[in-house]
C-alpha cells in the first residue's frame, strides 16, 4: 500500500518528536528566565499548559501538514513555516487559557518568551535534522527502488533520482528495456535484468517501487506495468501518455524533478500513518505486557509437556518481500516443521498456499485414540485461546508487523505464490484481519483469501483498523462466554 512520498510521513514522526523536545525546552527556559530555577511542573498552571502546548503542536503538525515537502524547502521557506507553527501555537494557547480562565495565573513573559525560543530552536533543529537526513538517505535508503529505462537514458535518469530525490530511496538496480543485458553496471548502479527476467526479479527481490522513463515514441511495456500493479509493487511513470497507465489508484506528483503519474492499489495519507503506527505502539507495549505475564504461567506448563524453548520462532514473509523473524508461545513438539512434510496430503488449503489440519498430531500433548478419536492437549488450548500469537505483539513493536493487517505466510509458502498473490503482501502484515473477523477463518480456499486480503487494502482506512480490532475483541469475548 502506497504511503504518499510527497508527505514523508516516516521522517514526519522524527520531525514531531524533536518539534515537541524544541517546545517544552522552550517554555522550560522561559519559567526559569522568569521565575528563577525551579520545578515548572510544581504549579498547575504551567504543568497543564506544557501538556496543552504539546497537544496543540502535534495537532497542527498533522493537520496543517507542518512537513510537507520539508526537505526541499529552502532556509527562508523554511522559516516562515517555522514562524507559521510558532504565531498558530502561540494563539492556540492564548485562546486555552481565555477559555479555562488562567490567564491571570500564567505569565505573559513566559508565553512570549516561549514563543521566541521555540522559533528559534525549532529552525536551527529543523536545518540541522533534514542535513542529517540528506546525507543519511543519499548513503543508505528504507525503501528500495528499480529502475526501468533505456540504454541511453539510463546515467541520467539515475544521476537524477539519486540528486534530486531525498527520500529514503536506496536503487537496487537498473534494468535496460532495449538489451538484453543483465550484468555490469551503469553509474554504479547494478544492471540486475532484463525485459524477459524483470518479472522474476521483482517477485524474488525485496523491491519496493519501480520507476518507468523510456523515450518519447517506444511503446510503453504495458504488459509490464499490468503486472507490478497486480504484484503490490508502486508504480512511477513519467508522464507521457496518462490514458495509457495502468487503471490504479493513481496521482501525479513529482519524482526527482520529473512529472510522474504514481500507481498503486491505495495510498494513505500522512496522518493516517502515523495514527495507525501510535496505535501499533500502544497496543503492542500493551500486548507484550500481557505477553510476559502469559509467559510465567505458559513457560513450565510448555516444557513439562514438551522439552525444549518457550518461543517458537519463524521466518515469515512481510511487506513486499521482506523477511522477519515471527514470535509465537510453542505450541507444537519441536519436530513439528520436519513432520510437515509427512502430512502435507491432508492439508485443507489447496496447492499448499497456506497450510490447516484439523486434527493435528504434532501440537503438544494431543494424540490419537486407538478408537481413532482426536484427544486435544495443552497446545491445543494454547492455539483455541490464541495465546501462541501473543509474542507477535514484540513484531509489532519491531515494525515488522501491525495489529491489523494480513497474515504472512511462510517462505516456502511464498515461493509458490503467483503475481496476482504478491499483492496481498502490499501492505504490512497483521495479528489480525479483515478475513478472520469477516466469519470466514475457516475458509480452505486460498483464492478467497486473497480477495479478502485485497479488499482490505484496496479500502484500508483507520476506522476499518479499529472495527477490525473491535470485531476481534467481541470474537474473543464471544469465545470465552461459549467456554
Amino acid at each position: 500500500m502506497y504511503r504518499k512520498r510527497s508527505q514523508g510521513w516516516a521522517k514526519h514522526l522524527d520531525f514531531i518528536m524533536l518539534d515537541l523536545v524544541c517546545l517544552n525546552l522552550s517554555l522550560f527556559m522561559a519559567y526559569v528566565m522568569r521565575h528563577g530555577f525551579g520545578v515548572l511542573y510544581a504549579h498547575v498552571t504551567y504543568r497543564n499548559m506544557a501538556v496543552v502546548l504539546s497537544l496543540i503542536a502535534v495537532v497542527l503538525m498533522i493537520f496543517s501538514e507542518m512537513f510537507k515537502n520539508v526537505l526541499k524547502r529552502g532556509y527562508l521557506v523554511e522559516a516562515a513555516m517555522t514562524l507559521k507553527q510558532v504565531c498558530l501555537v502561540e494563539l492556540c494557547a492564548t485562546f486555552y487559557l481565555f477559555s479555562v480562565r488562567e490567564g491571570s495565573s500564567f505569565s505573559r513573559t513566559v508565553m512570549y518568551l516561549t514563543g521566541l525560543f521555540y522559533g528559534i530552536l525549532g529552525y536551527f533543529t529543523r536545518i540541522l535534522w533534514k542535513t542529517f537526513l540528506k546525507r543519511k538517505a543519499r548513503e543508505k535508503g528504507k525503501r528500495t527502488l528499480l529502475v526501468l529505462t533505456t540504454k541511453d537514458l539510463a546515467a541520467a535518469v539515475l544521476d537524477n533520482i539519486r540528486n534530486q530525490t531525498y527520500e529514503n530511496l536506496r536503487i537496487l538496480g537498473v534494468v535496460l528495456l532495449d538489451e538484453n543485458r543483465t550484468e555490469g553496471k551503469i553509474a554504479g548502479i547494478p544492471v540486475v535484468a532484463d525485459r524477459g527476467t524483470v518479472l522474476e526479479y521483482v517477485r524474488r527481490e525485496c523491491v519496493d517501487e519501480v520507476f518507468l522513463d523510456i523515450p518519447e515514441g517506444m511503446e510503453q511495456p504495458t504488459q509490464l506495468l499490468e503486472h507490478f500493479s497486480e504484484m503490490g509493487v508502486i508504480v512511477h511513470v513519467k508522464l507521457l501518455d496518462g490514458d495509457r497507465t495502468v487503471n490504479r489508484r493513481q496521482l501525479v506528483e513529482r519524482f526527482g524533478n520529473y512529472t510522474v503519474m504514481t500507481t498503486s492499489i491505495n495510498y494513505a495519507t500522512n496522518g493516517q500513518m502515523f495514527l495507525k503506527r501510535m496505535l501499533d505502539i500502544a497496543g503492542g507495549l500493551v500486548g507484550t505486557l500481557f505477553t510476559l505475564i502469559l509467559a510465567l504461567f505458559l513457560a513450565p506448563i510448555i516444557k513439562l509437556k514438551s522439552p525444549g524453548p518457550l518461543f517458537f520462532v519463524q521466518e515469515r514473509v512481510g511487506q513486499n518481500g521482506r523477511r522477519f523473524k515471527m514470535y509465537k508461545f510453542r505450541s507444537m513438539y519441536r519436530d513439528a516443521e520436519e513432520r510437515k512434510a509427512e502430512l502435507m496430503d491432508k492439508n485443507k488449503v489447496k496447492d499448499g498456499f497456506m497450510f490447516k489440519l484439523d486434527e493435528d498430531p504434532r501440537i503438544i500433548g494431543s494424540r490419537l485414540l486407538p478408537d481413532g478419536t482426536y484427544k486435544k492437549g495443552i497446545g491445543n488450548f494454547i492455539r483455541d485461546w490464541s495465546l501462541d500469537e501473543f509474542p507477535q505483539f514484540i513484531n509489532v513493536l519491531k515494525g515488522d508487523m501491525s495489529l491489523v493487517g494480513t497474515r504472512p505466510p511462510t517462505v516456502a509458502e511464498w515461493e509458490k505464490y503467483e503475481f496476482r498473490h504478491m499483492a496481498r503482501l502490499a501492505a504490512k502484515p497483521g495479528i489480525t484481519g479483515l478475513w478472520q473477523v469477516s466469519g470466514r477463518s475457516g475458509i480452505t480456499d486460498f483464492e478467497e483469501v486473497v480477495k479478502l486480503d485485497m479488499k482490505y487494502i484496496s479500502e484500508w482506512s483507520f476506522g476499518m483498523d479499529l472495527k477490525i480490532l473491535a470485531k476481534t475483541v467481541k470474537a474473543v469475548v464471544a469465545k470465552s462466554g461459549a467456554m
